[in-house]
């Protein structure tokens, strides 16, 4: 009787002090969405993000549009912290109200056409659409250098894209197409007689990253992201060569944003300082990605890519139009060219 007395006492005080101060405890865990251990250096930001704070940040396997679907669905109890979003997503996810405005240090030096003004979301760093090929799958053809290429026969079953309904890559090599073929964002007309045309190829729309199947040559050709090629071809030795197609190209921001009612809001602040940070720029940039902050770009590192007059071909958008647009999109191509 008396330990059982004791036990009782033990976890009503244990209660007591969660009731009355352990909610505004800081711990030692910060919670992300959409963040790949082998993503843009993803791994190496949140390890050392882990030296320096002491705050637990493991990484997490969702895509753009899993994370938003995810938030939405935990809105009333939010278990994610902050989440990472290609820019198309960013205002979707303002719009379901699961952002809370936070402007890191480096704020208010963004451009405006790649931030939320009140602080949802900002961009942290961007990419481009390109070809990735795995020279050795493609069994001696050469490497397609255009979107018209892709099209040719030879190259059928050899062809992935994430999937563009959930994938913010995906979506992006879509509106990247439309842009070459002469469309807009009020008409993805060209893009749908495009990718029609590319099925006949026997193309491959998984939901998840795929360049670990690029890079066993389980799918030849990936449309998508050039600092995916990059960490294959000089991280891991990869037979990979980055295509910015003749035709041209768009880029792809990424955003961060803190989540709404998030279990600790000051790991989160403390996390997307980090990454805004020199530091956190610099490991960023040494993924592959164009860093928002251009001085966090090195010589040493952007001679990894591609030279700058292939990067001339990839332009802009309205980011706040493709994102409004990206519904109507998805039923679109659902409708039209999807091949589930």
């Amino acid at each position: 009787m008396k330990t059982t007395r004791t036990y009782l006492a033990v976890f009503l005080a244990i209660a007591m002090v969660l009731m009355l101060g352990g909610c505004s405890k800081k711990s030692n865990v910060v919670i992300t969405y959409n963040t790949p251990q082998d993503w843009v250096n993803w791994g190496n930001v949140l390890v050392e993000f882990t030296k320096k704070t002491n705050i637990t940040a493991p990484n997490d396997n969702k895509n753009s549009g899993q994370s938003l679907t995810a938030l939405i669905a935990e809105k009333s109890a939010p278990l994610c912290d902050m989440v990472y979003l290609g820019i198309s997503f960013g205002p979707q996810a303002a719009a379901e109200d699961v952002l809370q405005g936070y402007k890191h240090p480096y704020f208010d030096q963004i451009d405006p056409t790649l931030k939320d003004a009140e602080g949802l979301y900002s961009t942290v760093h961007y990419g481009s659409i390109a070809i990735l090929a795995n020279t050795e799958a493609l069994g001696g053809l050469p490497v397609p250098q255009s979107w018209e290429e892709l099209l040719d026969p030879k190259y059928k079953g050899m062809i992935g894209m994430l999937d563009p309904t959930s994938a913010a890559i995906g979506y992006s090599a879509v509106v990247a197409v439309n842009e070459a073929m002469g469309g807009s964002l009020d008409d993805f007309g060209p893009a749908v007689e495009y990718f029609k045309k590319l099925n006949q190829n026997g193309v491959v729309y998984p939901m998840q990253t795929s360049t670990a199947k690029l890079l066993k040559g389980e799918i030849p050709i990936l449309i998508d992201a050039d600092f995916n090629g990059y960490g294959l071809k000089y991280d891991q030795n990869g037979p990979i060569e980055v295509v910015i197609p003749k035709e041209g190209s768009v880029k792809i921001p990424y955003v961060v944003g803190v989540v709404k009612n998030c279990p600790d809001l000051e790991n989160a602040k403390s996390l997307v300082d980090f990454l805004f940070s020199d530091e956190g720029q610099a490991l960023f940039a040494k993924g592959y990605v164009r860093p928002v902050n251009t001085a966090a770009l090195t010589d040493d590192v952007k001679g990894y890519f591609l030279p700058d007059e292939d990067y001339a071909r990839v332009v802009d958008v309205d980011w706040a139009k493709m994102s409004a647009v990206q519904a109507s999109f998805n039923d679109l191509w659902v409708a039209q060219v999807s091949t589930k």
